[in-house]
């Protein structure tokens, strides 16, 4: 799998896929006991995306991004990141805990099957020196207590190549997780714990996932200029818009946008509601086919755009979101069901948080993004005479990092204030 800079925290650390090799940070020793000795990685089945997966993982995508995303402040999600990290955790689901995160993860599609076709679209999804993606996945579990099936730690290292440690979880693990997070994240996530597991806790399982691509037509100075932007609360800012044209434009009849192409299989896609329309009304009539369609129907118009320089971090906890979308089970003691994780099941095993971290930063040469997803487990050029389309991004919009071959996101966010 290719790895960039992201990240995702999740008790039972799950760390991503790697779809590229190699993070330019500097790796960190983990003192950790390490448990792949005895797992090797094998040989997976994999199943390539089709209309079924594509459709499903829209559908998450575009669920979990509307349950997420703030009304006040910028928003940023990866999909991808969560979605790994819950999938690893299904493996040791069973009962009505694995039917409600198949339904939920695959909306229909087993979770065999689901763990195919994410090996297929994690594995293959592009990396390049112009446009990196880095997944990595980990799993971490108290070394006391817990008795971790090998079945489960092969189905996640055959699918989703995760490493696998036993340890303490004393001071030193929250250093060994920490610095595994900003290893895999390039530096973009430094952390994603603060304190020593409480007693409770007994896995984390964590996936990281980091994204650098150059765009295809990148900005010069010439192209940088001040201007205004309008923010969620009606107050303008000074910022530095990026002017360029491009040659795809988005309409949906509620927002118009457009399509720039990052080097390399990936692409930003902007899509700015119309004056009339609030941009929390927007995201609740978004849906995963429909977001799917949009983007699949941009019309090869020239678009002159204007887009704002920005960074920004953020951070939610989902256990509430992930309630709501449907696997209220996982996080109930006495109701959750992940028997499947241990080789002699003794602990009343739930999903005590699942926190989401990520960053992004858009600039002249291009884009840096990191997502972490951690699951804790805790017991008890225009053709000529065309029309030229203008869209200036200088009030709250949506955007996404999206995979040109099936237009699902990567990452997906809100930009509400410079």
């Amino acid at each position: 799998m290719k790895i960039i800079r992201a990240f995702i925290p999740i008790m039972l650390i799950a760390a991503i896929l790697v779809n590229a090799v190699g993070c330019a940070g500097t790796a960190h020793a983990v003192k950790a006991i390490d448990l792949m000795e005895k797992i090797s990685p094998g040989s997976a089945t994999g199943r390539n995306a089709d209309r079924a997966f594509t459709a499903s993982m829209a559908d998450f995508s575009i669920e979990l991004f509307k349950k997420s995303m703030s009304e006040d402040a910028n928003s940023l999600i990866s999909p991808l990141s969560v979605m790994l990290a819950l999938a690893m955790t299904a493996n040791g689901a069973g009962g009505e805990t694995l039917v409600q995160m198949e339904t939920l993860l695959g909306g229909g599609i087993s979770l065999d099957e689901l763990n195919e076709y994410l090996y297929s679209y994690a594995t293959g999804l592009p990396s390049s020196d112009r446009s990196k993606l880095h997944i990595a996945n980990s799993i971490w579990f108290r070394n006391e207590g817990l008795e971790v099936s090998d079945v489960f730690l092969q189905k996640n290292a055959d699918f989703y190549r995760a490493a696998a440690y036993s340890s303490a979880f004393d001071e030193q693990a929250v250093t060994d997780i920490n610095n595994w997070v900003k290893s895999n994240t390039d530096g973009m996530i430094d952390s994603i714990l603060d304190e020593v597991p409480s007693i409770d806790v007994m896995m984390y399982l964590i996936n990281a996932l980091a994204f650098e691509a150059e765009w295809q037509s990148q900005y010069y100075d010439h192209n940088v200029r001040p201007g205004v932007f309008t923010n969620i609360s009606g107050g303008t800012q000074n910022v530095s818009f990026m002017s360029s044209r491009e040659s795809l434009y988005l309409d949906d009849g509620m927002a118009t946008g457009f399509i720039k192409p990052y080097e390399g299989g990936y692409s930003f896609a902007a899509l700015l509601p119309n004056e009339n329309v609030p941009i929390d009304e927007y995201i609740a009539s978004l849906t995963g086919a429909g977001f799917i369609d949009t983007l699949s129907n941009a019309r090869h118009i020239s678009v002159d755009t204007h887009m704002p320089k920005f960074e920004y971090d953020y951070m939610i906890k989902l256990n509430d979101v992930l309630i709501a979308l449907g696997i209220p089970d996982a996080f109930k003691i006495g109701r959750a069901d992940f028997s499947r994780i241990e080789s002699t099941p003794s602990n009343a095993l739930f999903i005590s948080e699942v926190l989401h971290k990520t960053y992004i930063s858009v600039d002249e040469l291009g884009t840096k993004a990191g997502a972490v997803t951690l699951v804790a487990m805790s017991s008890g050029a225009a053709a000529p005479h065309e029309t030229v389309m203008t869209v200036r991004l200088d009030r709250p919009f949506v955007y996404a990092i999206i995979d040109n071959a099936t237009n699902l996101p990567v990452f997906i966010g809100t930009l509400l204030s410079v």
